[in-house]
């Protein structure tokens, strides 16, 4: 064996011996280690969760509509157009007529439209009524399309498809009855077209989005149940129109409240935007999802912050804790010190068993704290989709993740150095035998 590697051996071999000496002394405070570890751990995994569930909330909220180029309606605000259309929250201040909506949809431009039309709703859930493009053409998230859990589309004038929390919340099946209130989207109505029941013949599957908390319904049953309600009130007894009685020409819609479209080149989009903005016939408003979502967002990244500024509070209380664990244990192990010393170990050799236990516990910490992030990604996934809207991607590390390890294994590091050095300062003064 030549001496270059006779000598690189004997350094592996005095490396794998602080190693096992590190391990040792660990062990032999194995419950302070223990907690050390989780404290770490704890604070890590709290760190990388927090980053995973905001990019997964953000995900979620800006492609709550996804392949979708504009959003058109009649003229008010981008974000109140987004927050009736996509979110079903608030009212149109006006409608937009049928005449404007094939005009636009039959450019040759378009792709395709969805049409929808709001105003009434069931028990706290809005009422959508739209037509079967709906379920071919809208798409959320990742581009994923509407699947059923049940059932079918709609075909008749009276049945309805509901979201995934219309039928847990309410305990609706297949062939269920449904009574929609009269222009009510929040809570109970004293005014409901009890003449016109639906009949409940889909249910989609949960989305994690607003589909999951609305009833759909098309565009001529909405035409349909409110025939006989010109007035805006009830028809009198004996008035009302019945259902044998309803023909096509009857229930033609008129207006609808907004709809969904997608042009067949991108690079038209704001060409198309800008043209009906400026639309002569009625004032109509032309909003692009994404941007909109995305300046919303923004607007909330307040909360975005205090979640990241308490995830590394928590992380400093770790780091505090590993702090607080070596520095108790300095006084105890002034003796492990002096028979170190007296074993040859010079004060170099203390510093780096003091820096190596640090490192093995933060190496630990970060190992843990991987494996349970991985885990509550694969096995509470589905659940926090279904449950929460929250959409987490297959078991992956972001920029952000690897860099709060990194930042948790160098902030270990340089707090063990005010051990490491009291400790040398102590093997310093006590020498080769220790007074106790």
């Amino acid at each position: 064996m030549s001496k270059s590697n006779s000598s690189a051996h004997v350094k592996k071999q005095v490396a794998i011996s602080w190693l096992r000496l590190a391990w040792k002394s660990l062990q032999n405070r194995r419950l302070a280690t223990m907690l050390t570890v989780v404290s770490m751990m704890l604070s890590l995994l709290l760190l990388m969760v927090v980053d995973r569930i905001q990019r997964a909330a953000q995900d979620g909220f800006t492609q709550t509509v996804s392949g979708v180029d504009l959003i058109v309606g009649a003229r008010s605000s981008p974000l109140q157009l987004i927050l009736y259309s996509v979110f079903n929250l608030g009212q149109a201040t006006q409608n937009v007529s049928i005449e404007s909506y094939n005009e636009i949809k039959n450019r040759p431009d378009v792709e395709w439209t969805i049409p929808y039309s709001l105003g009434d709703g069931h028990r706290g859930f809005r009422v959508v009524a739209t037509n079967t493009d709906f379920f071919k053409y809208y798409k959320y998230r990742s581009h994923e399309n509407i699947q059923f859990q049940q059932g079918h589309v709609f075909e008749g004038y009276f049945d309805v498809v509901i979201g995934a929390d219309v039928a847990s919340t309410l305990g609706y099946q297949l062939g269920s009855p449904v009574v929609v209130a009269h222009g009510a989207t929040t809570g109970e109505s004293l005014q409901k077209h009890e003449d016109k029941p639906f009949r409940v013949v889909g249910i989609l599957q949960p989305t994690g989005t607003p589909l999951d908390r609305a009833l759909y319904i098309s565009l001529e049953a909405m035409e349909a149940i409110h025939l006989d309600w010109q007035t805006g009130s009830a028809p009198a007894y004996g008035k009302e129109i019945a259902v044998n009685q309803i023909t096509p020409e009857m229930v033609a819609p008129r207006t609808i409240t907004s709809f969904f479209l997608r042009t067949k080149n991108r690079i038209e989009t704001l060409k198309l935007q800008r043209w009906i903005n400026e639309y002569k016939e009625e004032p109509l408003l032309a909003a692009v999802p994404g941007v909109v979502l995305s300046e919303l967002w923004q607007s909330l990244s307040t909360i975005e912050k205090i979640l990241k500024a308490i995830s590394f509070l928590v992380m400093i209380v770790g780091l505090m804790s590993m702090l607080i664990a070596l520095m108790t244990s300095l006084n105890e192990r002034r003796r492990e010190m002096a028979i170190l010393r007296a074993l040859g170990a010079s004060l170099k050799h203390v510093l780096g068993l003091i820096l190596l236990e640090t490192f093995i516990l933060s190496t630990l910490a970060v190992v843990l704290a991987c494996g349970f992030k991985i885990l509550i990604e694969v096995f509470l996934g589905a659940w926090l989709q279904a449950r929460f809207g929250l959409y987490l991607q297959a078991p992956r590390f972001s920029f952000n993740e690897w860099s709060y390890i990194v930042l948790m294994l160098f902030s270990a590091l340089l707090i063990s150095f005010i051990p490491a050095l009291r400790a040398m300062r102590s093997a310093l003064k006590d020498g080769l035998s220790l007074k106790l």
